[in-house]
């Protein structure tokens, strides 16, 4: 990982590499290479539905308090996940 440092040094060289030299950077992609293509929170709505049926088996089991927490903690996933789709969606 870099510093921010040499974000900044990084950032600068792509800015003056695209300025010098369009065709170069547009044959490259065009991008800025060095942030990740932003990806939707599929996974995280699948560990949401996962830790929701084992809130389930839980309280079948009949601990209905560890039931009750781990029932919680799937909402919690659940809300980031959509929190997160939605910050997604805006960009």
């Amino acid at each position: 990982m870099l510093s921010k440092e040499d974000s900044r040094r990084l950032a600068q060289l792509e800015r003056q590499l695209r300025r010098d030299d369009p065709d170069f950077c547009a044959r490259m992609g065009g991008g800025n290479f060095s942030v990740p293509t932003p990806r939707p929170p599929l996974a995280l709505f699948f560990v949401a539905a996962a830790i929701a049926v084992a809130a389930i088996l839980v309280a079948a089991a009949g601990w209905w308090i560890a039931g009750v927490i781990v029932a919680v903690w799937s909402v919690v996933t659940a809300i980031a996940a959509g929190y997160r789709l939605r910050r997604f969606r805006s960009r």
